[in-house]
């Protein structure tokens, strides 16, 4: 592995969202859905939407901290999804789809501490965050039929056109200085 590539790891609810919007971003050499934070060995889709692995949706993104740093990412990741509700993006449902940092090493850790705290001092959500910051123990791979979903389906699926296109718009927006 190229020791000038780092690697985040984030749940923002749906990972067909989050891999779009990630993929956008200069820097960002490759960003691959999967599952964390549970307790299956090897889940399928099913077994995680079905609440049976403790898993959450997430995104693993590989990245040139000389073009874009993971506070950048930590900025990025706050403003692309509420993580205010607990277990829920929208109409998405369930522990699945909760708020999570999951860090690599100390560093990222205590970036990801530090840049809650001032999403919360800044008030960005009127809520208070509830995102879980662990450690990552353990990446799964999404099943090939999601990897690189959007770009594949767009809005032929009815659920991009009403969900992940709009979150992928807005954040194009919010971030164009940033984009590819």
């Amino acid at each position: 592995m190229d020791p000038s590539i780092h690697t985040a790891t984030f749940g923002t609810g749906c990972f067909w969202c989050t891999e779009a919007m990630f993929l956008a971003v200069r820097g960002v050499s490759s960003v691959m859905p999967g599952y964390a934070g549970g307790h299956v060995e090897n889940p399928t889709y099913e077994e995680v939407c079905g609440k049976k692995s403790g898993h959450a949706e997430v995104i693993q993104i590989e990245f040139d901290p000389s073009v874009v740093t993971y506070g950048d990412l930590l900025e990025m990741f706050w403003r692309s999804h509420d993580p205010t509700t607990l277990n829920r993006q929208g109409n998405d449902v369930g522990p699945q789809y909760r708020s999570a940092i999951f860090f690599h090493d100390e560093d990222q850790h205590q970036q990801a501490e530090a840049s809650k705290a001032a999403a919360e001092a800044a008030k960005l959500w009127p809520d208070p965050i509830v995102t879980e910051i662990a450690p990552l123990t353990k990446f799964y791979p999404a099943e090939d039929y999601h990897q690189n979903y959007y770009a594949r389906v767009g809005d032929r699926n009815p659920y991009c056109t009403f969900v992940v296109s709009p979150k992928v718009k807005k954040f194009k927006e919010l971030f164009q200085e940033k984009l590819k």
